[in-house]
């Protein structure tokens, strides 16, 4: 294996795409119910030709290959901007890989094409000749309705060598090539096997590939050398000419700020482009003089925005000093440079658009006058290539309506509006890795990460899939199932699933927390009414100190499998910090009564108001088994200075307000010191205190490296709370609170930017302190019951959460310190297990399967939308645990390929790699959900003997045609030679691979 594509032979792809076409209802893995046809017959003019879309993949990884633009086309792709070529190719070009970084905005270390000119250009040809092709074989226009635009880079004497010269002339006028003459033949030779592509349709396809050309030049390449490359192309090759200019015409100040105000503060520029590229003066000099040259010539002169934006790399997430920034940070740059540019010109420019354009904001760019506009980030996430149809539709409708002269009026509402449109802004897209702690096995790799990213595992596709379907009672027992404490984590659960959820890479997460919250409203008293304790199966007992949450999740999964279990709470009701702490304004009391119905309808025992100084030993004279969960109380302090003796811990002020709120009197000015959830808590409280006027959070880091869940930052910031960075608290003296300014290093063990002192100081207003900087476990019930801690003073246990007294369990805070609601559940679900598997009882956890319909979740992939309030919402959960395919969905070469299996061994969906077809460009790695690469991990095809030896990928290589006779390596990296049917030589699943690849799937071979 290596970083090199293999050409597909034209007559090979002719019949890949009519085999696959046939047997499979897809072309390149893009199904036929994506296949777009313009049904409108609208059009739009560009450049003199009428196509029936404005868009296309931009000259990048989407239009390399010949299979990247026929997926492009089949979705919904008119305007193809061909990858750039250039003098420096091939094995002479150096990329560095992985080559490629979408998780968010994009970024990218490739420039031009990595095949050769001579075989970029083949490419080419290949795809103009199969899109003619497929538009009639599939009824899909009766006439040309695209059009492929060229690219070429990156100085004029490259552009006039022979290689690259050679290649603008034959792309002009491709009839005397050896390509156009092979895919002619080849065509004329299959005839036979179209129905509705015929002679008269082969020899009317027009050997004009390329009427227009866009001019890709280097960072700094000089104005004048821009100027007199664009004159030969328009006075010498008659070319309609784009430029791409770069984002940084609008200088540094603009560009820093504009990130500094939506989030990307973390982006490191250069400041050399800045001061070396073409500057905005020179730019509209040279476009001026040149709309002048084009007009003379009856030609279009235009300008392509905006070639990507170089930044530094600084967190390792490409090889190398320096990467190429694109996708929905740019739209802010691009889209306003395009006012500007166009506003120089009266309107009167014309504009080829790319960066950041998506399915948010295409409308309104076309709707400016804009066009063509084209894309790659977008198509590198979930989704991928079927993205381009909703796109498709999306503007189809309006074609009629844009206007050759660009609007400015929308153009600049679109440039101001752009900086406070959400979808911009780096915290619309939650700063979550979506991994998952698993590595990406060989077969059967589909997963839902929601149901991974839980704790507790719950089964939320599946729940969600019943709620939509307005069975709330179904739902509610697949809830249950996994989860004793429904109704508060319907509301308060910090619901890192949906931190998991797929859907985040296309618009955001399935609202999983209240697809919940619809099942309990509708289902939780029901099934609480018919539920009877479970019949006692064991002799032995269970004791559990503590019912917070994972002492009562403990006893719950316990009772209602048949053990005796009794809690003992030294308070007068249950559910701890919840109970006493978290305010009612998130979340009510009934809800807590409604979850503890639920834990005393199984049957367990409580005593409440008991001491809380246990002997263990004494307690196991009657306990078979002791589970300790007395959470964490003990509130951690800020090393600050207190001369005005004003400053409370948070616990006991939430404790307090949530009782007495009415009477609490802190003063006009509180400062809540902390980041976390309880710091946001007691800050939203002591807003609501009377004679509370201001209320301030100081967070030694940014707002973005707050541990709080994005929400309750949200809601603190619509309560007119202030949020103050970068300052840690070091006196209180005469109602002031005086901190250090911080600025921030390099990244400390939890991933976030350390804070590092500097010699400024601000003083704040502060009557009152609220100190939330975290709690701890108080650890004198460890030490009297001699129970080995750590250096931190927690418990040491072993994987069951067993201490090192045998039978004695700990769970919940108690157990490391301060962690989430579902994660005490967890704690409590494992000790459960444990339990119950020393007793020989079996456990009561039960998947459902849920029958879906497979074509219903394919039309899903590529449609992006926005969340819904009711039911509805399930329509947009993609049921990742059936199918999930992200790897051949974000592929823009289509190296990774669903292949169906019938194997009692296996399930009927798995992922082939082509290894020909991959340049190891890494973007399936980034959005698998396990941890690997598939173009590494995934079971692979290999075409050549070379790249089969040249990898270490599990495998097969087929030898001999005849007698079925193949080159495999196996799981354990040894290499067989095996002849279909052997016995013995490879596993039943590779055995099935190899089998489903030469019956099914022949035209991958």
């Amino acid at each position: 294996m290596g970083d090199k594509m293999t050409p597909i032979p034209f007559e090979k792809l002719l019949n890949w795409v009519l085999d696959e076409y046939k047997l499979k209802g897809t072309i390149f893995g893009i199904s036929k119910e994506k296949f777009y046809k313009n049904v409108s017959k609208s059009s739009i003019n560009i450049l003199g030709e009428n196509i029936s879309t404005c868009m296309g993949p931009a000259a990048g990884p989407h239009s390399q290959l010949t299979q990247n633009i026929v997926a492009a086309y089949l979705a919904g792709s008119r305007f193809i901007e061909l990858k750039t070529v250039q003098i420096l190719d091939g094995d002479d070009l150096p990329v560095s890989k992985p080559c490629i970084y979408a998780q968010d905005e994009c970024y990218n270390v490739e420039w031009s094409t990595e095949l050769t000119v001579p075989n970029a250009y083949d490419e080419y040809v290949k795809a103009w000749f199969l899109l003619h092709v497929l538009m009639k074989e599939l009824n899909l226009s009766d006439n040309r309705d695209f059009i492929f635009n060229m690219s070429v880079g990156y100085d004029l004497e490259g552009i006039k060598s022979p290689k690259v010269n050679k290649f603008i002339d034959e792309m002009i006028n491709a009839s005397s090539t050896s390509i156009w003459n092979e895919c002619k033949k080849a065509i004329n030779d299959n005839l036979d096997k179209f129905s509705s592509f015929n002679i008269d349709d082969l020899n009317s396809i027009s050997n004009k590939i390329c009427s227009s050309i866009t001019l890709s030049t280097l960072h700094g390449c000089p104005p004048e050398e821009i100027e007199r490359i664009s004159n030969y192309l328009l006075t010498e090759k008659k070319l309609n000419t784009f430029i791409k200019m770069n984002p940084t015409l609008l200088g540094e100040k603009f560009v820093r700020n504009t990130f500094d105000s939506m989030g990307y503060k973390y982006i490191t520029l250069n400041s050399h482009h800045f001061k070396n590229d073409l500057q905005f003066d020179d730019a509209v000099s040279m476009l001026s003089r040149l709309k002048k040259v084009a007009k003379s010539l009856n030609l279009e002169i235009g300008v392509k925005l905006t070639n990507t934006l170089p930044t530094k790399i600084t967190n390792n997430e490409l090889p190398g000093e320096e990467m190429y920034m694109s996708g929905r940070s740019l739209f802010p740059l691009s889209i306003t440079l395009a006012y500007k540019l166009a506003k120089e010109f009266n309107g009167d420019l014309k504009i080829s658009y790319s960066g950041g354009a998506d399915f948010f904001n295409i409308i309104d760019i076309y709707s400016t006058g804009i066009s063509p506009i084209t894309f790659a980030t977008t198509l590198l996430k979930p989704g991928g290539y079927e993205r381009i149809h909703q796109l498709a539709k999306n503007t189809e409708a309006i074609n009629s309506k844009i206007e050759k002269k660009i609007n400015l009026d929308l153009l600049e509402k679109l440039s101001i509006n752009v900086l406070n449109d959400k979808h911009y802004k780096k915290g619309w897209r939650e700063a979550t890795n979506r991994k998952i702690k698993s590595n990406l096995p060989l077969f059967d790799c589909a997963t839902a990460p929601c149901n991974k990213g839980c704790p507790i595992n719950q089964q939320i596709p599946q729940y969600v899939s019943l709620v939509g379907e307005r069975k709330y009672g179904e739902a509610f027992e697949v809830i249950v199932n996994d989860n004793v404490s429904p109704a508060i984590t319907s509301t308060i659960c910090n619901h890192n699933c949906q931190s998991k959820c797929t859907r985040l890479d296309y618009d955001k997460s399935v609202s999983i927390r209240n697809m919940k919250n619809i099942a309990v409203i509708n289902a939780q008293e029901e099934y609480i009414s018919r539920l009877e304790p479970t019949t006692i199966k064991t002799n032995k007992k269970v004791a559990i100190i503590g019912a917070g949450v994972a002492g009562l999740a403990t006893a719950a999964y316990l009772r209602r499998n048949g053990v005796n279990v009794t809690v003992f709470e030294k308070r007068d009701k249950p559910y701890g910090v919840i109970q006493y702490v978290i305010p009612e304004f998130r979340i009510e009391q009934s809800i807590i009564e409604k979850d503890f119905n639920l834990i005393k309808n199984y049957g367990v025992n409580f005593n409440f108001g008991s001491k809380d100084d246990f002997i263990i030993e004494e307690l196991k004279k009657e306990y078979d088994y002791v589970v300790l969960a007395i959470g964490a109380w003990k509130p951690l302090k800020v090393d600050i200075v207190d001369n005005d003796n004003k400053t409370i811990n948070a616990l006991e002020f939430l404790e307090d307000f949530k009782h007495n709120s009415e009477v609490i009197n802190l003063g006009k000015n509180i400062c809540i010191i902390g980041g976390g959830d309880v710091a946001m808590d007691a800050a939203r409280a002591a807003k609501r205190l009377n004679g509370v006027e201001n209320v301030t959070v100081i967070y030694r880091r940014t707002k973005d490296l707050m541990p709080a869940s994005k929400e309750e930052i949200e809601l603190l910031i619509e309560d007119g709370i202030i949020i103050k960075e970068l300052l840690s608290p070091k006196e209180v003296k005469d109602g002031k609170l005086i901190c250090i300014e911080m600025k921030l290093g390099d990244k400390d063990s939890s991933g976030r930017r350390r804070p590092i002192e500097t010699t400024n100081t601000i003083e704040l207003d502060a009557d009152t302190v609220i100190q939330a900087v975290g709690d701890t476990t108080d650890t004198t019930l460890l030490e009297k019951n001699n129970i080995a801690m750590n250096s931190k003073g927690y418990p040491i246990t072993n994987e069951n959460y067993e201490t090192s007294i045998k039978n004695v369990y700990v769970v919940g805070d108690m157990k490391a310190g301060p962690a989430t609601i579902v994660q005490a559940m967890a704690d409590g679900k494992l000790v459960a297990k444990d339990i119950l598997k020393r007793e020989s009882i079996s456990k009561d956890f039960k998947e459902k399967v849920i029958q879906v319909c497979e074509n219903e979740l394919y039309l899903k992939k590529g449609i992006l939308s926005s969340p819904k309030l009711n039911e509805d919402e399930s329509s947009r959960c993609l049921s990742c645990n059936n199918i999930c395919e992200l790897c051949v969905d974000v592929c823009p070469n289509r190296a990774n390929v669903l292949i169906k299996t019938n194997s009692d061994n296996m399930n009927s969906h798995q992922i082939l790699h082509v290894d020909g077809m991959c340049n190891e460009c890494g973007n399936c790695g980034v959005f698998c959900p396990h941890n690997g690469n598939p173009y590494k991990d995934k079971f692979t095809i290999f075409w050549s003997e070379i790249d089969f030896n040249n990898s270490e990928n599990k495998g097969f290589l087929l030898l001999d045609t005849t007698n079925n006779i193949f080159k495999v390596r196996r799981e354990d990296n040894s290499v067989v030679t095996y002849k279909l049917g052997e016995e013995n030589k490879v596993s039943d699943q590779f055995e099935e691979m190899i089998k489903a690849c030469i019956y099914n799937y022949n035209y991958l071979i």
